[in-house]
């Protein structure tokens, strides 16, 4: 497959950056702030240095630019006085007005969802993440074909050939957009047929795990609160732990075993962010399938930050849109030990009521956290003081296969056993339990 049908690779060509947010309701600066500063980060990220970052309020948005003539051409000016070899929008652009802010200030014009598809192309690892990034790529690099071969036209204006020259050129790129568009659509068809063979298998392994079924919990949160730390403290795993947005791509899923004896599996999930690119949201349904699936869910929260209430928000908004809204949860208000005024610690903790207070870095809150963990899981299994016959070693080994046998002793005629049962099993094992004044 060709570059041309790629987006093209910024990070490498551009080094300064001239920021925008564009806003027409005053109702909403405050946000429009924020979600530049997120900007900052999310470009940042990229690696991209950052020349200046400009707030604009314009009465309405037009068309062409987003905002009026003058405004543009304005912003164009300030980008090229300070060196900036690129122009990146908070707002979600238009093919059409991506193509105008280029021709016009022969820049390098990029928006929000470029960025994140960018990020996610530089972390995914596995061969399901990789092909869902292809494919979101794919799909908005679809509409934005004809700015990849703009150059066709400047050649062709320059040939020699006075109209004629620039027609015949003009004739060869719309021929050669035709052709690339339905290379394009032929591509994003296979990538979504080998997305579903990868998922098939998954779907496949995820059966095979349920035969002997483990109840799961899926850590859910805004990019960069502190998930893949959480899981590998909960775990004494290793998943990459980056203080960057969108370190975890993968889904991750790693076993721990509670104090009452259960195993329970812990799944790291993709972090979620403002204005995530809904093409994103589609390519990534998969991963966050594990959401959907889980018995429960692990709501992690960056408390340190003012904008932890809206960034639950965001995680709440696009669970709902998965359709696990309904899910039971527990909140954890992680980094706390950055927290300077106890007020705002309980602000989030009326927010978030019942929520689990912890420091993943310094490890404060563990226990906790697993004592929650139990009670999510009370309901699912049984303890079970038993005493199973010698003779009936199918039974002995039934459920050193299907319980948690926590103590096991031999007498003249029994097996006497201390089990952690799923309640499914319960009445296969009641002959056995022992009397009252046994236990």
């Amino acid at each position: 497959m060709s570059d041309m049908f790629e987006i093209r690779s910024r990070p490498q060509m551009v080094e300064r950056a001239l920021l925008l947010h564009v806003c027409r309701d005053r109702r909403e600066e405050e946000e429009g702030h924020s979600l530049l500063e997120e900007l900052k980060e999310l470009v940042d990220t990229l690696g991209i240095g950052i020349v200046d970052a400009v707030f604009v309020h314009v009465p309405k948005h037009t068309a062409r630019y987003l905002m009026g003539s003058g405004k543009a051409a304005e912003l164009m000016t300030h980008a090229t006085a300070l060196d900036c070899d690129c122009i990146i929008f908070d707002n979600e652009l238009s093919p059409a007005q991506q193509r105008a802010w280029e021709d016009e200030s022969q820049l390098a014009v990029i928006d929000r969802q470029e960025v994140i598809l960018d990020i996610f192309a530089k972390r995914a690892q596995t061969k399901e993440a990789t092909l869902q990034v292809q494919l979101a790529r794919m799909q908005y690099a679809l509409p934005r074909m004809a700015r990849m071969w703009a150059h066709l036209d400047r050649q062709g204006g320059g040939s020699g050939g006075g109209k004629g020259g620039a027609g015949a050129a003009r004739g060869e790129g719309e021929k050669q957009i035709e052709v690339d568009k339905r290379l394009a659509r032929e591509r994003i068809s296979k990538l979504k047929s080998e997305l579903d063979d990868v998922r098939k298998v998954r779907n496949t392994q995820r059966k095979e795990r349920m035969k002997t079924p483990i109840p799961t919990a899926a850590i859910v949160g805004y990019t960069n609160a502190g998930k893949s730390s959480l899981l590998n403290l909960m775990t004494g795993s290793d998943v990459l732990a980056e203080n960057k947005l969108f370190a975890t791509l993968d889904t991750t899923t790693r076993k721990i075993e509670l104090p009452d004896g259960q195993n329970l599996l812990l799944t790291d999930t993709v972090g979620f962010v403002r204005n995530l690119p809904h093409k994103l949201v589609e390519a990534f349904k998969a991963t966050l399938e594990e959401a959907v699936l889980a018995d429960f869910l692990i709501h992690v929260i960056d408390a340190s930050s003012h904008e932890a209430i809206k960034h639950g928000k965001t995680t709440v908004e696009v669970l709902t849109e998965l359709g696990a809204e309904e899910k039971q949860m527990i909140s954890v208000l992680n980094k706390t030990d950055l927290i300077e005024d106890p007020g705002h610690l309980k602000t989030l903790q009326a927010h978030f009521p019942n929520s689990v207070a912890m420091s993943v870095k310094n490890r404060v809150g563990v226990e906790e956290l697993i004592a929650r963990f139990n009670m999510m899981l009370h309901d699912r299994v049984s303890r079970l003081e038993l005493r199973v016959p010698v003779m009936r070693g199918d039974v002995i080994s039934r459920l050193h296969e299907e319980a948690k046998v926590l103590s096991l002793d031999y007498d003249e005629t029994d097996a006497v056993m201390t089990v952690i049962v799923p309640r499914r099993l319960h009445t296969q094992f009641e002959q056995f339990i022992a009397p009252a004044k046994e236990k």
